[in-house]
Order: C-alpha cells, then structure tokens, then sequence
C-alpha cells in the first residue's frame, strides 16, 4: 500500500481503538518514526497530514532537518547520548527518553530555551531497554523539577520485546505507565498531559489504556528494509 493508504487505515485503526475505550480519537497524537526512512517519503507522509516526525539517532535528523527543516515537529524517540546534547536540542521540540540526571543537566547546560521533555520509564523491566526504573520517577522527578531548561510533560515506555508478536503482552507495561503518571500527577500537583506509549504493533491496546501519543513506523512507511 502506499503511504497515503497507510495514513488512512492508520486513522482508522486509531478511531476503532478509541471507540473501544470511550474516547476521542482527536486526542491521539501520531509520531511518525522515520528510522531510515528516506526524505522523499517524510515528505509524502507530512503531505498526507502528518505533522510529527520521530528520530532514534541525531546524526540521522540532522541530516533531514537541513532539508525538511520546521515543516513539522522533531522528537528525538531513540536513546539519547550527553554527547549529542548540543545538536539535538537545536532539532527536536521534544526529547521523549529523557533517563538520568546526568542527561537532564547536560540539557539544561545545552539548551538555548525550554525543552519539552518525557520521562522514559522502563515498564517491563528488560534489561535490554533503556529507562527509569518505575519506583525511580517520584525521586528522579524530584530532582530535575527545579531545572528551568526542562518541561516535563508526561511519561513514556516501550512494550516488551516479544509484543511484537503477542500485542496483549504489552498491557500491565501500558496499564502501569498510565497509573505512575496519574499518580505523579497526584503527588506533585501538576498535570503531566502526555503518556506516549504503543508502536506499530501495539498501539490500539496502548490506546485503550490511556496513551495519547504513539509512535509508529511500520505502519505507516511499511516494513523497514
């Protein structure tokens, strides 16, 4: 299928899994994650009414930033190193794994205005992934919520390796992110609007626990060669 057919049936799917759970289907927002993915199809896509681009490395975004530039918004989805700091705040409006203090002060050093950030929580517990542990956000949160560089909006996880081949697997991970936020929510007396979580494979049961942002590929620029 073409992008453009993606994007449709990608509406649709989000549509279905927000009637499932009583909700609004305006209130998810789709991060397309151009992983390499070519300029040319990040352009079909925005063409298509995407407006959020999603990027893993920083050597990769900036390369399509020069050409695609603020047609659309950047967040930095992947791992991100201190010592890629200075070049991807210049790119992304949101860094979506934001994971260790020491990452946090590099950003508030780096950054020229407020970064928009999500606090990356490891909800299945691979070893493997990266992210806070869950009883580590109340005390890490703590910590950064004085730094005047960074706006902490909500939380955000990736299901379990094997979800890709049992979606379902990825509820208690979905269910459990969606509680800490509430609960911190709860703790610090502030919203923290954005729950990112569900990928091509998992985002409809991610939307029927609360996710308001998912972050897909596959499903629209089709499998990665």
């Amino acid at each position: 299928m073409s992008i453009k057919e993606n994007v449709e049936k990608l509406r649709e799917r989000i549509e279905m899994a927000a009637s499932r759970s009583d909700r609004d289907p305006d209130e998810i927002t789709v991060v397309a994650v151009a992983k390499t993915i070519s300029v040319e199809k990040i352009e079909e896509a925005i063409a298509c009414g995407i407006s959020i681009i999603g990027e893993n490395r920083v050597q990769e975004a900036r390369n399509k930033f020069s050409v695609i530039g603020d047609k659309v918004h950047w967040h930095m989805v992947g791992h991100l190193q201190t010592n890629k700091v200075r070049e991807a705040v210049k790119i992304f409006s949101m860094i979506q794994s934001l994971d260790s203090m020491r990452l946090a002060q590099e950003i508030e050093k780096r950054a020229l205005k407020q970064t928009e950030c999500l606090i990356e929580v490891n909800t299945s517990k691979e070893p493997s992934k990266f992210g806070l542990t869950p009883n580590a956000v109340f005390d890490f949160y703590q910590g950064i919520k004085g730094l005047k560089k960074i706006d902490v909006l909500g939380l955000m996880t990736i299901g379990p390796g094997w979800a890709v081949h049992d979606p379902e697997a990825s509820r208690p991970c979905f269910l459990m992110l969606r509680e800490l936020r509430d609960e911190l929510a709860q703790e610090f007396d502030r919203p923290f609007p954005v729950v990112s979580m569900g990928m091509t494979s998992d985002f409809e049961i991610a939307i029927e626990e609360g996710s308001n942002m998912i972050r897909v590929g596959t499903a629209i620029f089709g499998p990665r060669t």
